[in-house]
Formats: C-alpha cells, sequence, structure tokens
C-alpha cells in the first residue's frame, strides 16, 4: 500500500503521504483528501437527486440563477479534462505526477457532469421554484480550498514570474477560470428561486400532479437509500402544511391498494389458507430480506474486531501504514455498510408489512362483502380489522428476528468462548436463571395490572355519577364527602401502581445490573479454573456479555410476537371459511316458466340458520307477474319480512326452488329498518347513480321530501349523521325508499315504509310513490296498515312462517282486522305522528349547528397537540414530582453515569499497569500476536495520560494477587454502581407516583371547586378524558418514555465528557455536529407528529366503512353497488397506507441519517488518529477510549430522538391536566364568620330577604331575574309558581350561591350570604331538587354520605317518606342501589331524596317539585308528613301541581324573572286579573278534561 500511495504521489517510501510541504500544505494530500474526496461526495450526492421525477408538460423559462449554475456545472466538467493536456505533454507540468492529476481531473469531471445533470433535473421538478436542496450547494462549494491551495503552490512557485513556461502557465489559467466558475455557481444559487405564480397557474397540470409527488418510483438507488425524496414531505411539516391526507406524497405502484389487490388476489382462491396465500404473494421478497439481516448481523460485529486491531496498530507502531489506513477505510465502511443495510432491511421490512396489511384489509373487506346469511357481529368484524390484521402484521418484525437473535446469540457465546474457554457457562447459566425470575415479575405486574384497571374503572365511574350530579352536589355541600370516595378508590388504584411501579424498577435493575454481575462470575470462574487472567480478555468479555443482553431480553417479546400473530391468524381464517353468499346456487338457473312472471317459488323452505333451528318460512307455491302490486299482511312475527329476505337470498333455503327474472338488474329494496349512509341526503338517495335533475325532483316529490328538506339548514346537502341520527324516524324511512325509487329497477321489495309516517304522508306515498312512479313495476309491499292496501292485485296472507292464504283484497283484508278499528289507530298514529315529526324536524335543524360546534371544540383540542410543549408544562410535571425528590433523580443518574465511566476507568488503568510490568518483563510480543483472537487491544480505555497513576498503583508483576486486587476495586465500582442505578430507579418510581398523585389531587380539588356555570357548558366526556386517558397517561406512559429519555440524555453527556477529557479538540467538532442533529430531529418531529395524527383520523373511516357495509349488505348488494363500495374501501385505505408509509420512511430517514452521523464521527476520529500516528503524536489509549465510546453514539442519538418525541406527545397529558388545574374558574368562597364560636348555628330564625336580585346566565342574554325583591318571614311557608322559564329555579340557583348575582343581595336573618363561606351557608339551606341524583353505593351512603347520623335517625326518616318496606327488600341500609339508582323507581328515588332532607337541621328547606313522579295519595301523605316536620322551619316551595301549595302562608308569582305578584292563596284567587287564577284555573280544566280523552 505505501509504494502504491509513493508512486500516486510521486514522493519517498518512507513518507508516501506528505501533510506539509515547505510554507503549504502537500499536493498529494491536496488532491486526494482536498478535492478528491468532496468532487466523490458532490458526485454521491447528486446521484441521490438525479432521478427526481419530472414535472409532464411544464413549459417554464429557467431563472437567471439556474441558468448561471448550469452553465457553470458543465464549465467545471470540462476544465479538468483541458487541464490534463499540459501534464500529459513531455515532460510534464508541475505539481502532480500524471496518475495523480489523471486520477483527480477524471474524477472531478465526472462529479460536475452528475451535478450538471441534477441540476437539470431539478429545474424541470417542483424544486426548481426554489434554489434546490441546501445540502446539494453546501457540497459543490467544498473542493473551493482545494482550488485556492493549489493557485497558492502555483504563486509561491513563481508561475506567474518570467520566465513563463506554456505548460504551467496554461495550468494556472485554467485554474483561475475554475476558481471563477465556483463563484459564479455560488452566485447563482444566492440568487433567489423563480416566480411561484407560473406554476400554480399552469393549466396543464392535472389536479392529481398538483396533489402531491409520488413517493419513491423514479428516484436512483442512491435517493432511496438516502430518502432524498422525502424533502418536500418534511419541508410541509416544518411550514405546518401537512393539514389532510393528501398532502402526503402519493403511494409507488408496489404498495398501491389495487397494485397490491391483484397481487394477492393472484395466489388467493376461496377456503384457501391465508398465510399461503400471503406467502405466495410476498414470501420471497421477504425471506429474501433475511440476507440483510445475516449481512447486518455480521457487520454488527465488525466494530470491535477493526477498532481491536486499529488500536494494536496504534500501540504497537510496527505495522505498515497501508495496514492502518485499512482498518480506518474498514472501519468506516463497515460502519456504513452496517447502516444502510440495517436500515435498508427495516424500511423494506415495514413496506412488505404494509403489502401485507394492504392484503389483509382488502380481502377482509372483500370477504364482508360476499357473506351469506351467517354473519358476525359488526364488532368482532371490526376487531378483525382493527387489532387482529395489527397483531397479524407483528409476524413480520418477529419472524427475523425468531432466528436473527438466537445467531447473535450464538456468534456472542462462540467468540467469549474464545476467550475465557468454559468459564463463560458462568455467565451464561446467571443469566438464563434471571429470565424465570424476570417471568415471575412479569406475572406479578400483570396481575396488578388488572387490579389497578379495576380500581380505575370503579373510580372513573364515580367521576361520571359525581359529574351528572354536580348541582345537587353543590346543593349539598358534598364536595368533600364525595371527593373523599373518589380519593380512596384513586388510594387503591396507586396502591396497585405502586406495586407495578416498584417491580418495574426491580426489573429494569437486574438488566442493567447484569453485565456487571456476569463478567465478576465470569472473572471469578476464570481464575478459580486457574488461568491468567489479563485485561485483554476483561475488555473482551465485558463488550461480548454486553452483546449477549440483547437478545436474551428481546427473545422473549419476539416469542410473544409471533404467538400473538398466530392466534390472530386463526381468528382471521375462522372470518375467511365463512360461507359465501351464492347466487348461482341459490336461484335457479332456468327463469320463471311463464314469461309474464317475474318471481316464482316452489316448495321453498327458508330459515335464518344453516341448519333450520330457527323459525322457518315454507311457500309451497308463489308466482308473482309483471307490473302487480303484491301487499303482504300477518300478525307481528308470521314472517313477513322473512318473505322478502328470502326473496333478496339473506335466508339459507334449504329446499325447493326461487326463479326470479331479470336477477342480473337486481333489486329496489327499502327495508324495515331504513340503512343511512353518514353522508349528505342527496348522496344518499343518488346512492352512486348519476344525478338527473328531472328524475331527482320526481322522487323528491312521490317521496314526500320537499318539506322536510325546504325546513333542513342545507336542504339536500344536510349532512346527516351516523345511521341518520339527525333524522326522525318518518324521514329516515321515506330517503331510503327514495333511494330504491331513483335506482329505476323493475322488481322492488318495501318493507314496512308506511309504518313511521302520518296518515297525510302515508297517502302520499301511496298514490304518488308505490302506485304513482313506481306504477309500472312490480312490487312486494309488506305493511300493518292493511286500509292501504285496498288497491293492491293480490294479497299474501302470512302466519307462522307459512303461506296460508292468496287473493285479491277483498278477501284477504277482512280476515286480518276490521277497518274502523284501522282508522281509530291512524288517528291515533297520525296525532303522535305528526307530533314526532314537527319534533325530529326541528331536532334535525339543530343537529348540524349542535355538530358543527362541537367540531370547533374538537379541533381546537388537536391543535393543542400538534405544536411543540410549552416549558411551564415540564415545570409543573418537576414541581409535582417535587423539587427535593426530582434533584434526587437527577443526582442519582449522574452518580449512576460516572460510576459507570469510572468502572471504564478503573479498567483502563488496570490495562495499563499490566502493559507496564509485561513490558518491564518482555512478555508483551508473545500475548499479542498479530493471530491471535483477541477482539479488543490491550489500551483500549483510558481517561488520561498513565503518568499520572502509574506511580499511585505501581505493580510489579501480574500475579493472581493484582488480578484479586484489581477485581476486588472493579467490584467495589460495579457495586457502587448498581446501587446507583438500585437507587436511580427506585427514586424515579417514587417519583413518577408522587408526580400522579399530585396531578390527580389538584385536578380534582380544583374540579370540586368549579362553578356549575363551568359544568353546564363542558360535555363530561372532556372532563372525563382527563380523568381516564390523561391521568393514566400520566401514571403509566409518560414515567416509562421519561425514564429512557433521562437515561439516555445522560448517557450522551458521560459520552460527551469522555469525548473531551479524551481528546480536548473533538469538542470542536461539537457545535456543527449539533447544529445537524438539531436540524434532523426538528424536521423529523414536526413531521412526524402530523403524520401520527393523520395516520389516526384516517383509521376511523376504515372502520365506519366496514361497519356501514355489514348494516346495509342486503341494500348493496340488490342495487348492485357492492364493487363501487370496494372502490371506496380501496380509497379509503390507500389514504390511510400514505399516512402508515410515511411514517415508516420518516422514521428510517431519521435512522439512517443518525446512523450516518455516528459512522463520520467514529471515521474522522479513526482517520485523524491515523494522521496523528503519523506525525507521532497519537496515544493509543486515548484514540481506543474515545473511539469505543464514539461506536455507542448513534444508538444513543437515535433513542434520544425516538424518547423526547414520544415523551412530548406524553407531556401533552399533563398539559391537559394543568390547563384544568390552573384555569377552571372558581366559585367565590366569600369570608369566614367573625364569630366562628357561634358555629353551625349562625341562623337562628330563618328569615330570607332579596333586595333589587339581577341575574344574567351569559352576556346578551335576557335577565333570568330582574330585580327581584321579596322577604319571607322566619317559619313561613311560601310558595313559588310561575310559567316555564320565570325564573323560579334561578332563585334556589342565587340562594344558594351556585350563581352569582349580577347586582342585588341576598340576606339570611340580615346577613349578606356573599359575605358567608359557601360551605357554611349551604350547611344552614336544605333542598329537595326536581330530579333525584342517587349515586352507585348503599342507602346508607346515599342518605348519608358524611356519616353524621345514626341508624336509627336513617330509619325514621325513611318511615316517615313510606319507604321502610322498600329499603328493607333491597337489603336495608347497606343494600345497593345501582348505578344511578336503577334499583328504585324514579318516584321511589325522590322519596329518597325527600329522606334526605329530612335528616338536615336546617332553617330554611327549598322544594323543587319533590313529588312530581308520586301518585296523588302519596303525595298527600307527604305534604302532611313536610308540615309537620318543618313546622317551625321556613319552607320555599316550587310547584307546578299548584293543589300542594294551596296551604302555603303567601304565593310568589314569577313572569319573565319578576316579581308580580306576592300574597296569600286565598287572597290572589279573589283577584279576577291575577296570574295565580289563571294558572290555577288552566291547571283544573287540565285535570278535568283528562277523563275525557280516552
Amino acid at each position: 500500500m505505501e509504494r502504491l500511495l509513493a508512486q500516486l504521489c510521486g514522493t519517498d517510501a518512507a513518507r508516501p503521504f506528505p501533510l506539509w510541504e515547505g510554507d503549504t500544505t502537500g499536493h498529494c494530500f491536496t488532491q486526494l483528501v482536498l478535492s478528491v474526496l468532496p468532487h466523490a461526495l458532490l458526485a454521491v450526492l447528486s446521484a441521490c437527486h438525479l432521478g427526481t421525477p419530472r414535472t409532464p408538460n411544464y413549459i417554464r423559462p429557467f431563472h437567471p440563477g439556474w441558468r448561471l449554475r448550469l452553465a457553470a456545472s458543465f464549465l467545471l466538467s470540462v476544465f479538468p479534462l483541458l487541464d490534463l493536456l499540459p501534464v500529459a505533454l513531455p515532460p510534464g507540468s508541475p505539481p502532480g505526477p500524471l496518475g495523480l492529476e489523471v486520477l483527480a481531473g477524471c474524477v472531478t469531471a465526472v462529479a460536475w457532469l452528475t451535478h450538471g445533470l441534477t441540476l437539470w433535473a431539478l429545474v424541470h421538478s417542483p424544486r426548481g421554484r426554489s434554489r434546490g436542496p441546501l445540502a446539494l450547494a453546501l457540497a459543490a462549494l467544498l473542493p473551493a480550498p482545494a482550488l485556492v491551495l493549489t493557485l497558492l503552490w502555483h504563486c509561491q512557485r513563481g508561475t506567474f514570474l518570467p520566465p513563463l513556461l506554456p505548460g504551467p502557465l496554461g495550468r494556472a489559467c485554467l485554474l483561475i477560470l475554475q476558481l471563477a466558475a465556483v463563484l459564479a455557481y455560488g452566485l447563482g444559487w444566492a440568487a433567489p428561486g423563480g416566480p411561484r405564480e407560473s406554476w400554480t397557474q399552469e393549466p396543464l397540470l392535472s389536479s392529481e400532479s398538483q396533489e402531491t409527488e409520488v413517493a419513491e418510483d423514479g428516484e436512483s438507488w442512491l435517493s432511496r437509500f438516502s430518502y432524498a425524496w422525502l424533502a418536500p414531505l418534511l419541508t410541509r411539516g416544518v411550514r405546518g402544511e401537512l393539514r389532510q391526507p393528501q398532502d402526503i406524497c402519493r403511494l409507488p405502484r408496489r404498495l398501491h391498494p389495487a397494485y397490491v389487490a391483484r397481487t394477492f388476489q393472484a395466489h388467493w382462491k376461496e377456503g384457501a389458507q391465508l398465510w399461503r396465500a400471503l406467502y405466495g404473494a410476498f414470501g420471497c421478497c421477504y425471506l429474501a430480506l433475511g440476507l440483510l439481516k445475516i449481512v447486518g448481523t455480521m457487520l454488527a460485529f465488525s466494530g470491535p474486531l477493526l477498532l481491536s486491531l486499529l488500536v494494536g496498530f496504534l500501540e504497537e507502531g510496527q505495522e505498515p501504514l497501508s495496514h492502518g489506513l485499512l482498518y480506518v477505510l474498514g472501519l468506516a465502511s463497515g460502519a456504513v455498510i452496517g447502516a444502510v443495510l440495517q436500515n435498508q432491511y427495516g424500511y423494506e421490512v415495514c413496506k412488505v408489512t404494509l403489502q401485507a396489511r394492504a392484503a389483509v384489509l382488502s380481502i377482509l373487506y372483500r370477504k364482508a362483502l360476499q357473506l351469506g346469511p351467517r354473519r358476525p357481529p359488526t364488532g368482532e368484524a371490526l376487531n378483525l380489522l382493527g387489532t387482529d390484521s395489527e397483531r397479524l402484521l407483528t409476524f413480520a418484525g418477529s419472524f427475523h428476528e425468531a432466528w436473527g437473535l438466537p445467531l447473535q446469540l450464538a456468534i456472542t457465546l462462540y467468540l467469549l468462548y474464545q476467550q475465557v474457554g468454559m468459564a463463560f457457562v458462568a455467565g451464561l447459566v446467571l443469566a438464563l436463571l434471571l429470565v424465570p425470575v424476570n417471568k415471575v415479575i412479569a406475572t406479578r405486574i400483570m396481575v396488578s395490572n388488572q387490579e389497578m384497571l379495576r380500581h380505575k374503572d370503579a373510580r372513573v365511574k364515580l367521576m361520571t355519577e359525581l359529574l351528572n350530579g354536580m348541582r345537587v352536589i353543590k346543593f349539598f355541600r358534598w364536595e368533600q364527602s364525595l371527593g373523599d370516595r373518589v380519593k380512596a378508590c384513586r388510594s387503591q388504584e396507586l396502591g396497585r401502581l405502586r406495586v407495578i411501579k416498584y417491580l418495574d424498577a426491580a426489573c429494569v435493575y437486574l438488566w442493567a445490573a447484569l453485565p456487571v454481575v456476569i463478567c465478576i462470575a465470569i472473572f471469578v470462574t476464570y481464575v478459580l479454573m486457574g488461568h491468567q487472567l489479563t485485561a485483554t480478555k476483561v475488555f473482551t468479555a465485558l463488550a461480548l456479555v454486553r452483546l449477549l443482553i440483547l437478545p436474551l431480553n428481546n427473545f422473549p417479546w419476539v416469542i410473544n410476537g409471533l404467538l400473538e400473530s398466530k392466534v390472530s391468524l386463526d381468528r382471521i381464517q375462522r372470518f375467511l371459511d365463512l360461507p359465501n353468499f351464492n347466487p348461482e346456487a341459490y336461484y335457479s338457473p332456468d327463469p320463471p316458466m311463464e314469461p309474464s312472471t317475474v318471481l316464482e317459488l316452489r316448495e321453498a323452505l327458508f330459515s335464518w340458520d344453516p341448519i333450520g333451528i330457527s323459525q322457518k318460512t315454507f311457500i309451497s307455491h308463489l308466482q308473482v307477474k309483471k307490473g302487480v302490486l303484491v301487499g303482504i299482511v300477518g300478525k307481528v312475527g308470521c314472517g313477513k319480512s322473512s318473505l322478502l329476505a328470502a326473496v333478496t337470498g339473506e335466508l339459507h333455503r334449504l329446499c325447493g326452488w326461487v326463479a326470479v327474472s331479470g336477477l342480473s338488474k337486481g333489486f329496489g329494496l327499502a327495508t324495515q329498518e331504513p340503512w343511512i349512509q353518514c353522508a349528505t341526503i342527496r348522496d344518499n338517495i343518488l346512492f352512486g347513480k348519476t344525478f338527473d335533475a328531472r328524475l331527482y325532483m320526481e322522487v323528491l316529490d312521490a317521496c314526500a321530501l320537499n318539506d322536510d328538506l325546504s325546513l333542513l339548514p342545507a336542504g339536500d346537502q344536510t349532512e346527516v349523521g351516523e345511521k341518520g341520527v339527525t333524522l326522525s324516524g318518518g324521514q329516515r324511512a321515506r330517503i331510503a325508499l327514495a333511494r330504491a325509487v331513483y335506482q329505476e329497477k323493475a322488481f322492488y321489495l318495501l318493507d314496512d315504509p308506511l309504518a313511521a309516517v302520518d296518515a297525510d304522508v302515508a297517502n302520499h306515498l301511496l298514490h304518488r310513490c308505490i302506485l304513482g312512479v313506481l306504477g309500472h313495476t312490480t312490487r312486494l309491499l309488506c305493511t300493518h296498515r292493511t286500509e292501504y292496501l285496498e288497491r293492491a292485485d293480490v294479497v299474501l296472507l302470512m302466519e307462522a312462517g307459512h303461506l296460508v292464504r292468496t287473493g285479491p283484497p277483498s278477501e284477504i283484508l277482512p280476515l286480518v282486522q276490521a277497518v274502523p278499528t284501522a282508522w281509530v289507530e291512524e288517528g291515533q298514529v297520525t296525532d303522535s305522528g305528526k307530533s314526532l315529526s314537527v319534533q325530529s324536524l326541528n331536532r334535525a335543524t339543530e343537529g348540524p349547528e349542535v355538530e358543527e360546534s362541537t367540531s370547533g371544540r374538537l379541533v381546537q383540542d388537536e391543535s393543542k397537540s400538534e405544536g411543540a410543549v410549552a416549558l411551564h408544562v415540564y415545570g409543573a410535571y418537576w414541581r409535582a414530582m417535587g423539587s427535593g425528590l426530582a434533584i434526587a433523580i437527577l443526582i442519582s443518574l449522574l452518580l449512576m453515569q460516572a460510576t459507570r465511566n469510572g468502572a471504564d476507568w478503573w479498567l483502563s488503568h488496570w490495562l495499563s499497569q499490566l502493559k507496564t510490568a509485561r513490558n518491564s518483563s518482555e512478555e508483551g510480543p508473545a500475548s499479542c500476536s498479530p493471530g491471535s483472537t483477541v477482539v479488543f487491544s490491550p489500551p483500549l480505555l483510558l481517561f488520561a495520560s498513565r503518568s499520572l497513576y502509574t506511580p499511585v498503583f505501581k505493580a510489579a508483576s501480574n500475579g493472581s494477587s493484582d488480578v484479586r486486587f484489581y477485581l476486588i476495586v472493579y467490584a467495589a465500582i460495579a457495586g457502587v454502581n448498581s446501587l446507583c442505578t438500585l437507587l436511580r430507579a427506585v427514586l424515579f418510581a417514587a417519583g413518577a407516583l408522587q408526580a400522579a398523585v399530585t396531578l390527580h389531587h389538584r385536578l380534582l380539588r380544583r374540579l370540586l371547586a368549579a362553578p356549575v356555570t363551568f359544568f353546564d357548558s363542558t360535555p363530561s366526556g372532556r372532563v372525563l378524558n382527563r380523568f381516564s386517558s390523561d391521568v393514566a397517561c400520566v401514571d403509566d406512559s409518560l414515567p416509562f418514555f421519561l425514564n429512557i429519555l433521562l437515561a439516555n440524555s445522560v448517557g450522551l453527556l458521560g459520552l460527551v465528557i469522555v469525548l473531551g477529557s479524551g481528546l480536548p479538540w473533538l469538542l470542536l467538532l461539537l457545535p456543527p455536529l449539533s447544529f445537524t442533529y438539531y436540524g434532523v430531529q426538528r424536521r423529523y418531529r414536526a413531521s412526524f407528529r402530523e403524520l401520527r395524527r393523520l395516520g389516526s383520523l384516517t383509521l376511523s373511516p376504515l372502520y365506519t366503512h366496514m361497519a356501514d357495509t355489514l348494516a346495509g349488505l342486503p341494500v348493496l348488494r340488490a342495487a348492485g353497488a357492492t364493487y363501487r363500495f370496494e372502490e371506496e374501501n380501496q380509497r379509503l385505505l390507500e389514504l390511510n397506507q400514505r399516512c402508515q408509509f410515511a411514517s415508516f420512511a420518516t422514521m428510517q430517514w431519521l435512522d439512517i441519517r443518525l446512523q450516518l452521523m455516528g459512522a463520520a464521527v467514529v471515521s474522522a476520529i479513526a482517520g485523524i488518529a491515523l494522521v496523528q500516528h503519523q506525525q507521532g503524536l497519537a496515544n493509543p489509549g486515548l484514540v481506543g477510549l474515545v473511539l469505543s465510546y464514539a461506536l455507542s453514539l448513534t444508538g444513543l442519538l437515535s433513542g434520544l430522538v425516538s424518547s423526547f418525541t414520544q415523551t412530548e406527545a406524553m407531556m401533552v397529558s399533563v398539559e391537559r391536566l394543568e390547563e384544568y388545574s390552573c384555569d377552571i374558574p372558581q366559585e367565590p368562597q366569600g369570608q369566614p364568620l367573625q364569630t366562628p364560636h357561634q358555629g353551625s348555628g349562625r341562623l337562628t330564625q330563618g328569615s330570607v330577604e332579596f333586595q333589587d336580585v339581577v341575574l344574567v346566565y351569559r352576556p346578551g342574554l335576557p335577565n333570568a331575574l330582574d330585580r327581584v325583591t321579596f322577604r319571607v318571614e322566619p317559619g313561613e311557608k311560601l310558595g313559588i309558581v310561575g310559567r316555564t322559564g320565570s325564573g323560579k329555579s334561578s332563585l334556589f340557583l342565587v340562594l344558594f350561591r351556585l350563581l352569582e348575582p349580577s347586582a342585588g343581595r341576598v340576606l339570611l336573618d340580615g346577613v349578606d350570604t356573599s359575605q358567608l363561606e359557601l360551605a357554611e351557608l349551604r350547611s344552614q339551606l336544605a333542598v329537595i331538587p326536581q330530579e333525584p341524583f342517587l349515586f352507585s353505593g348503599t342507602v346508607r351512603e346515599n342518605l348519608d354520605p358524611q356519616g353524621l347520623h345514626e341508624d336509627r335517625a336513617l330509619w325514621q326518616a325513611l318511615e316517615q317518606c313510606h319507604l321502610r318496606e322498600v329499603i328493607v327488600a333491597v337489603g336495608g341500609l347497606d343494600g345497593e342501589l345501582g348505578e344511578r339508582g336503577r334499583n328504585l323507581s324514579l318516584g321511589q328515588r325522590q322519596l329518597l331524596c325527600l329522606a334526605r332532607a329530612l335528616l338536615t337541621d336546617a332553617k330554611i328547606l327549598c322544594i323543587d317539585e319533590a313529588t312530581a313522579s308520586v301518585d296523588q295519595k302519596t303525595d298527600q301523605l307527604l305534604q302532611q308528613t313536610i308540615c309537620k316536620r318543618f313546622a317551625n322551619k321556613t319552607v320555599l316551595t316550587i310547584a307546578h301541581r299548584l293543589n300542594t301549595i294551596l296551604n302555603s302562608d303567601r304565593v310568589l308569582v314569577l313572569q319573565a324573572g319578576r316579581v308580580v305578584e306576592l300574597d296569600s292563596p286565598s287572597v290572589l284567587r279573589k283577584r279576577p286579573q291575577s296570574l295565580f287564577q289563571q294558572l290555577l284555573q288552566s291547571s283544573q280544566q287540565g285535570a278535568h278534561s283528562l277523563p275525557a280523552g280516552p
């Protein structure tokens, strides 16, 4: 190698590669390092973009900047060739030999030619709108220093001074021209890009080409390896332009669902095994990836091996320079090739996984379209689509790992055996013994996790009830007691979580401490076997044991993934094995015997199950002529719908003959339960058919939809909800009928479309639709409303699944039902139907507005998680954990890393002492022969100059006593490291638990103190989401990823410290490396966040589409729309696959860059070390130390980005919790009593006075209370009446201070309520609410949540409310009432709430229509109880039954928030214009009219 280098450079073999010649760099160094390498880099980067897809039909003049760069590039490709002419002329022109100049010139020409072609491709692509990639421009400017140095050499040699020689002068002039061209190139790049308008206004561009670029296709192999084609997508991510799936690059052809489906269908046939079809379609490609896996696994061992050889070369200094160059090149190329192969393996596995995913999801949907009558539940099918398909595809990642990890394990064990012989068995046994220990810990964690989930369910259930009854809880001041119940559930949950966290900490500690323990076991065994332990073996064993841990740790997860895949494969296979609907076998191949017959059945027996267990439908003979209207009647459950289902093939045909004329044209089907898609009304009616305005208007008129559409906000463009929830039942039935009519079929099956409409609409549908538009078709009409079948041609009478009679309406209809009864029922239906229709229309009108506002709120919530998490959120988590505990965690982390580095230092010191002793006894050459199997050279790890430590620990020999001494010290350091690791794990678990406790406690405390208006305006689901998923994230997911993030951060810090202390000049690389790393991770995080979000958003439509398809399968088949729905599924799948593919590609984009950054650092350190060695400056120990640490740089950088991204995503939950913990408004608490010794007896009289009270719920709304003024004397009974919305309940809200008045004040015994504490105020008041609130728990807990009363008092209150027998029946005071008291009737719940009020000692009782659901007799008894029990207390009663307040002392009449009347009932009844008298008369008239109704 030295001879070849000397010949190439024209130098002496002793110094073949001089770095410095005279006053400038050596010419050979300038040409090879500063010229050839940058040009090679330029060629490689240019080739990455050479295959940039062109834009067709794109005509646009070049911008001057692009022209200048193109011209400069092509000139720079010509100048080096011209430069070779003077060199080739004898005797040759300096400065270099012919071979070197030809090599440099040819590489330069090829590089600039490649770059010019790349610029030509870029200017014809979307990149032409800008300057193009920045990296490409920077690479083009890298060769400039070589040109400047060469020009400097010419100046120093006097090339421009006489005598002027033509050869050197010509070369110098060409050199100046090259510098000018490079300068022109830089100016061309600096010029701004061309205008964007010409691109966007190009009319020849299709919408598809405007949408986004195609991923990967058309790109060069270098572009594919570097993922340069992802640059536009990542740029859109950084700009925040990834807002919808269409913003993502389109799938390459190989991954497009249509292409994948065709490939898979070629290997799939009905009844085949899914795994065989997948193997046939994608197996060969997938198995070939195993070769990449093998090579990548082998290259994983190349780093330590080549590092050992390189350090040995630097230490001995006896090998030729060529060996050092080969080691450096091997280390660099091994790192780069290994990075590329591992990255491409992961990328290709992802692509095969996506192909298999598209195939599985497509075949599942196609199978759903082909299912026969036997179908699984929709939920099960959706589980197959979501959970099982994803678990099945984990096989792709697990299979190669299943053999790759054992292979890696075997190689590691073999190399370990080569070092320490059979002593490695001791460490292996220890590692294998830890596996069952880990299994026991995992089992305990799983059991504790199940118990924790049970407690979590109880807590969330209690929170649901608490939110539903918050108004009542505020009335009764139960926030504290119910909050304590929530805290008790949370405490039990945290108990289980504590077990999980500490077991998890133990598991982490065991695996973290395992390498050191195994090494010590191996070393002790090795010494006890009588061998001499050297530091070489120590380092080698330590390195190999670290490689051993990964397969041992990962293998159980791999096996678990394979087993889960097998279970899901079996579930999917069972679904695919379900029988298909086969029209050829179901229907007779021959048409009906008579040409005029449309449908004919003979001896046909049908059933809903394949063996006929359920009710059967038997048709001995039925013949339906063309163009007739056939009515089908019978009792409920007689088989009318089954007959129609039998015609459409939705039943199992057990025997008989079914013939349908024109079967291929399909049916017009309107099912009994209308099937409506989540789309506009027009789309539902058109159902994929072309819009025909005349036909469409005719159908709308026939189905009586014009009036409905005029009331809807957007007419027929109104979006109806899922299953048409925003429509009434009649509207859904008519839209389904309109869809069938619009299809223009010849044969219609109508299953009771008149049931959900009133009489007028039913008459309209009959005459304008069934007898009108459809008058020329064949119609089978099922209905209970027999009066509409008098115009039928034939009527069929069904009974118990049999067709018992056929005939004209005059014969059949009298057998079913008498006509007068039908008309009476119709009248009832008409009335209720009209009122229902009005209500439904109102709801339909309001529905979309509600949905829009709700949608807007949801989008705002999502947008909070899109950007980076604010710094104060991390501060909130720090405070929740506790500053002391957080600092202790950081200190333990730093100690753990310091002791880990200290252990490495001790090994390096041991190494230096052994080497010193070996050199003094001249034993070195024997133990370090080139042919030995040593993996690591002795001076592998060394912190600083060994002279610092040699005097302290001087060793005369490396005998067993020294080995024992070094082993003891190493074990001590390792023990301290182990303790620090354990301390860190335990402290972090404690910190995570403390943060979980604090955040939940703060959230609950703030929520319980929120005003009622917050709960009225905030959906309970939004609050529950924080108490369930966000709290779960803070409990479990966030600590997991934060732990990894902290470990990676401290590891990276330790690595930087080691690099800086070992070779300080390497810190100069830190700023550019940090800048590059920041840019890379910023682009990755910005895009990856949005891609994951879009992936989730595009997954929901797939599930919805599958559910819609299964629900409307009969309609789909009848209309012949299955192909269109399959195409729609392909479209939805393609959008989701785009997001999945882009996410995978973005991860691989990050991975290859981090891998190459690590490889570049390692290569740079090795190369510089080689240069230093040639100058005699290299310290082999320092180089070994730095390189050994640099080898782990890639893993640390990759782990840091991924863990930070995940931590940031989890921190969104903390942000959401903090939002509620800090921003929720709080109830004004008021001031404590100035005389606390009076305690709860503050209200001694019970007078209530309102003084000019004004209440406004929200700005812009009218006053709910408008200057209300009245006074209630102590012990007075006041009735409060008024129409709905008059402000009655608002009085109680102001009295209890659930709402603060806008003006005025409320006095209790002359004390302003705003001056009282809320708890104190509400303790003086009692209320019986209109809506009874009970929570799940016992009778005792519901009656007395605070536990203030004895059982005797509880039973007495129950007896006074006539509930004793009921409570005894449910189990006494400890009997469970069920969720929201479902074990009691509504009236019994109201009585239980009355019993609560009887237990209070309050001076003022407020009753809000508390006996509305109680019968009259019980109501009278209760009124007597209230009068007796609260005889000497002030009672305010809101009443709708005015007879309940006729015995009141006075009556307060409200109207529009104002007091209009206040006097005794007798006085008010005597006033002729009294509003109270009018209310009383209207209620009495209503009561008298009730008996006349029937």
